[in-house]
């Protein structure tokens, strides 16, 4: 009798593993009949839609070659976003976000980039340098002139430092010692670095089409 009951178990078991296993496949199959493609998207769709004003703007001083660059930088001080997406409000020398209008930003950064580039070029230091001087100032390229002509991350840290030395109740990370950048609290010593990611990402990104421009050069 015992034997006879053990097999009833098993069968029964056997029949509810079966019957679980079949409406898990039934479940899975159904998810995957009714579940929308995953659509990937474009990290930079924002900044893209800022292209051919970065262009024209650029071509002004005949530097239209360096469009990826400039929506590189841009991608990295803003995403694209808000009223002042090249964060160009201090190179113009005033508080940050004074800047409200897009078109203004992108006319400041590129001036911004135009004079770090031109300064950069005369003092013969590499680009990685120039695209730093536009987070760091024209004084940083004064500073990697003194030490060999070539940007790192260790020559930002230290520039970084001497700025914070002077000023450290400013350039203090907002007293926060958790942030990376602590305690190089001028600027950021990784930007170049960045910024440089942003532009081999940008190669692989969905191009921008004529579509993308906003008639009349509006925003």
């Amino acid at each position: 009798m015992k034997k006879k009951r053990k097999r009833k178990k098993w069968k029964t078991f056997f029949v509810l593993f079966l019957l679980f296993c079949g409406l898990a496949w039934v479940q899975i199959h159904f998810q995957k009949q009714t579940s929308p493609p995953l659509v990937k998207t474009d990290p930079f769709a924002a900044v893209k839609k800022y292209t051919p004003y970065i262009h024209d703007e650029l071509a002004k001083y005949q530097l239209e070659e360096h469009t990826p660059v400039l929506v590189a930088l841009m991608q990295q001080e803003s995403h694209g976003l808000g009223g002042d997406p090249m964060q160009a409000s201090e190179s113009a020398g005033l508080a940050k976000n004074t800047i409200t209008d897009p078109k203004q930003s992108i006319q400041v950064g590129v001036k911004h980039f135009q004079r770090v580039l031109a300064y950069g070029t005369q003092k013969k230091v590499d680009f990685p340098t120039i695209i730093q001087a536009y987070n760091m100032g024209a004084g940083y390229i004064d500073y990697v002139a003194q030490h060999g002509g070539k940007h790192s991350e260790e020559l930002a840290k230290d520039f970084s430092l001497l700025q914070v030395k002077q000023k450290p109740t400013l350039y203090n990370c907002g007293g926060d010692k958790d942030n990376f950048r602590y305690p190089y609290c001028y600027g950021d010593f990784t930007y170049s670095t960045k910024v440089n990611k942003n532009i081999q990402l940008l190669v692989d990104s969905v191009p921008v089409t004529n579509s993308e421009k906003t008639p009349n050069g509006s925003f």
